[in-house]
């Protein structure tokens, strides 16, 4: 299969804000954030969807481990986690959204505004906050 936006960021081959990273999944900005700080979880094995992912365990004890990375980093009241599976799938990769939810923040439904980063410098904050509360999990 021919490499995809998120195999070359795991390969190195494309920048991106990244959070965290092992052998089952790596875990890196959004670069069209829902909400500043939303993350982005998919394996490092090339995998299209949920149903082709042989071994779920590791990657989501990965997932939610990030889920809770988000809440604490960003002080976040709550997180939206999100997958999908074929429609609506932006990259051909399977991927988790984590996006950091506050009361009142005007999410509603199914419709995803986006927003931007003022900077990389901004980008880099805001990974890194989440980057430090998985290390202190």
């Amino acid at each position: 299969m021919s490499p995809d936006l998120f195999c070359e960021i795991i390969a190195g081959e494309r920048p991106a804000h990244l959070v965290r990273s092992d052998d089952v999944a790596v875990s890196f900005l959004d670069a069209r954030p829902v909400f500043k700080g939303h993350v982005l979880v998919v394996p490092t094995l090339h995998v299209e969807t949920l149903a082709d992912l042989a071994d779920v365990g590791p990657f989501f004890e990965r997932v939610q481990a990030m889920a809770k990375a988000v809440e604490e980093g960003l002080e976040a009241d709550g997180t939206f986690v999100a997958m999908n599976n074929r429609i609506s799938q932006s990259v051909a990769h399977l991927h988790v959204h984590i996006v950091p939810r506050n009361k009142k923040d005007g999410l509603r439904g199914f419709f995803w505004p986006r927003t931007k980063y003022d900077s990389a410098e901004e980008a880099e904050s805001y990974a890194a906050r989440v980057a430090a509360a998985c290390e202190r999990r």
